[in-house]
């Protein structure tokens, strides 16, 4: 990452946890709440991969082909399941997020800044700015919204947040944005949050 190999250690490790406790939930519940832990265990270890410091190991070329390959299969599953909630949107957009992460940080793209965590090429940014940006708001709305959820009600933070109490006994609320949605506890909600600050990290690098 730009902040240098500590804070690409502590996002590996927050999404390697993450990826963990999701596996764990794949264990427990109905089957839709099985697979979404699935996607959702898939993409923290895909991510806490990708911000793995060089200093530990330098990803090979065709990393990038395989990432692109299996996330890209995991937007088409996300896509057909959206139309049975929100969150399955949410799924889309992280799914489609890594496969442009991937296509950006591969060797030989015009523009490329090097692997996310691996830190950036000092040679500018890489990818399409617009589409960097956009997504940028979106995630950082998306940690909001998500934060909001898990505080009390009554603070400033969570009503700017849009979240409440009653969110958080219920497992927050729907909407694209509702990261919350598709049940679980705080401490699922928390996890669905670490995986959007590491994402909103991670295409800061671009």
């Amino acid at each position: 990452m730009h902040g240098g190999a500590l804070a690409g250690w502590l996002l590996m490790a927050l999404c390697a946890v993450s990826g963990a406790y999701c596996l764990l939930r794949t264990r427990t519940g109905t089957p839709q709440e099985r697979r979404t832990a699935r996607g959702e265990a898939v993409m923290g270890f895909g991510m806490a991969a990708m911000t793995l410091p060089a200093a530990v190991l330098t990803l090979p070329e065709w990393s990038w082909a395989v990432y692109g390959a299996v996330f890209g299969a995991a937007a088409l599953r996300a896509l057909r399941a959206a139309r049975r909630g929100a969150h399955h949107l949410h799924h889309l957009v992280g799914s489609l997020a890594m496969v442009y992460m991937a296509v950006t940080m591969a060797p030989g793209v015009v523009g490329a800044s090097g692997h996310a965590g691996h830190g950036a090429a000092a040679g500018g940014a890489g990818g399409v700015p617009l589409l960097t940006g956009v997504l940028l708001v979106y995630y950082a709305l998306y940690v909001l919204r998500s934060a909001g959820h898990l505080i009390p009600a009554g603070t400033g933070v969570a009503s700017f947040a849009g979240g409440s109490a009653e969110g958080v006994v219920r497992g927050g609320g729907g909407g694209v944005m509702g990261g919350a949605a598709g049940g679980g506890t705080e401490l699922t909600m928390a996890c669905r949050l670490t995986m959007g600050i590491a994402m909103f990290a991670m295409l800061l690098t671009l």
